[in-house]
């Protein structure tokens, strides 16, 4: 059937870009307790994104930083970076820094990075947004010979060495060109929630954009080397419809004006600002109800067929945070095992973990 799982085991993983309508710190604490939650209810892995200066798109500039606190608070649950920006980073710094946290984490970290994706930022840095391509490029070749344990200039290698973060890099790409070049170096391929639609193409899929960015990365993919695909979608779970829609309308209508207000318009630009809620919830590609009415959803979304890991995200309804854990519970005892995901047999159950 059309987007349901497929053999060989498929993961779960829970996102976020920490907007919870909190203070910092009061996000910072909010997110561990859901990545808590998550790992408690069986969810695979937890991915967190970078994002500088602007709280609206995402409230956390130090990723390695955040998951080193979330690692000493959890045991098993895989820690991911979705994704780091690596133009703006030094690239050493960057490969000293994931070493030290898997190693804390008891080798639990996954590593995304790409080019960025808000070109504002990059002026605090002292660089252009134009030379994003060239500088991802340089600096994931650097952080590579840094793990691999290669001399860098002057001659000195790592401490701790970092080889066994190798395969455990990702590309995030909205493009067929970046599915190729995450093919090539042998990593895993990261699809968004959403993507920008083309004025050819305003009603697009994301199948339809997604498609040929898997084509490009299998074909180009060293033989031998087991993919890894993310698919990450929005994915908010209520015990009712009308309570997910509820809070849905609330969050997508602000998330149109705050896109409006800061000149990001980006996605907005697909719907008014008087859209009906439906409207809004396919332009943002948001999958959002009852659990009946996300698994009928998700289902019919066939590029989740090929992903190795769906990873679920509240954004851009962005919920209060009970709301999210309650989210989080559904997807795993109810939506996800209906898409034929099975909770890893090794994992403790509700009532173990309760007397620990």
């Amino acid at each position: 059937m059309p987007g349901t799982f497929t053999s060989p085991r498929k993961r779960l993983g829970f996102f976020s870009r920490l907007l919870d309508d909190a203070p910092a710190a009061e996000r910072y604490r909010l997110v561990t307790a859901q990545i808590a939650h998550a790992e408690a209810f069986g969810f695979d892995s937890a991915w967190v994104a970078q994002h500088h200066f602007h709280e609206h798109e995402g409230g956390l500039p130090s990723p390695f930083v955040f998951l080193a606190h979330v690692a000493s608070r959890t045991r098993r649950i895989r820690l991911g970076t979705g994704i780091v920006t690596l133009p703006l980073e030094n690239a050493v710094r960057t490969a000293e820094d994931a070493i030290v946290l898997d190693l804390l984490s008891g080798g639990r970290l996954e590593v995304g990075v790409g080019t960025g994706g808000t070109p504002a930022s990059f002026a605090a840095f002292g660089l252009d947004s134009d030379d994003r391509a060239a500088l991802f490029e340089r600096q994931l070749a650097t952080v590579r010979e840094a793990w691999a344990g290669r001399p860098l200039p002057g001659g000195d290698t790592l401490y701790p060495a970092g080889a066994q973060l190798l395969g455990r890099l990702w590309q995030a790409t909205f493009s067929v060109s970046g599915g190729t070049r995450a093919g090539t170096a042998g990593d895993g391929l990261m699809l968004s929630r959403t993507q920008p639609r083309t004025a050819q193409a305003p009603d697009a899929s994301l199948a339809d954009l997604q498609d040929p960015i898997i084509d490009a990365y299998l074909a180009a993919l060293p033989p031998g080397r087991t993919p890894r695909i993310v698919g990450s979608r929005s994915v908010f779970v209520a015990d009712t419809r009308k309570e997910a829609l509820r809070l849905a309308e609330t969050g997508l209508r602000r998330a149109v004006v705050q896109a409006a207000a800061t000149g990001q318009i980006g996605l907005a630009d697909r719907v008014r600002a008087d859209a009906s809620l439906e409207q809004l919830i396919a332009a943002y590609d948001v999958h959002v109800g009852a659990p009946d009415d996300v698994i009928a959803s998700l289902r019919a979304d066939p590029t989740l067929v090929r992903v190795t890991d769906l990873v679920c995200q509240v954004h851009s309804v962005d919920p209060p945070h009970a709301a999210i854990l309650r989210s989080i519970e559904l997807t795993a005892t109810v939506v996800a095992p209906a898409l034929g995901w099975a909770r890893d047999t090794g994992v403790p159950d509700l009532q173990s973990l309760a007397l620990l």
